[in-house]
């Protein structure tokens, strides 16, 4: 997995950058085939915002939040993802039930 991190307007420190690792991890645990995540974290005027955008085969999710707070909108960023995982990954199993050919006609 490709993790990028990025600031516009605001510096991304070690600290900034391991906490979003670990928020993202908790998250990313629940795919196999995550190709790369992408974060952006900016600030405007009064707000902090954080984006994420995670390639999956397939398709991408992308999810953003803003807060007064940096930290708050990175934990919102990854309650939001962590949803957008879950009905990606739900809706994905949905679509492998039984063909037609495979079942048994009735009489």
């Amino acid at each position: 997995m490709n993790l990028n991190i990025t600031g516009h307007h605001v510096e991304v420190t070690p600290a900034i950058r391991e906490y979003v690792s670990g928020k993202l991890d908790r998250v990313i645990r629940h795919f196999d085939n995550v190709t790369s995540v992408n974060v952006i974290l900016s600030v405007e005027k009064l707000d902090q915002k954080a984006e994420v955008t995670v390639h999956v085969r397939g398709k991408d999710i992308h999810v953003e939040s803003a807060d007064a707070d940096l930290y708050a909108a990175i934990d919102a960023m990854t309650d939001k993802l962590d949803r957008q995982v879950l009905k990606y990954k739900q809706k994905s199993t949905d679509h492998h039930h039984d063909s037609h050919k495979h079942q048994t006609p009735e009489a």
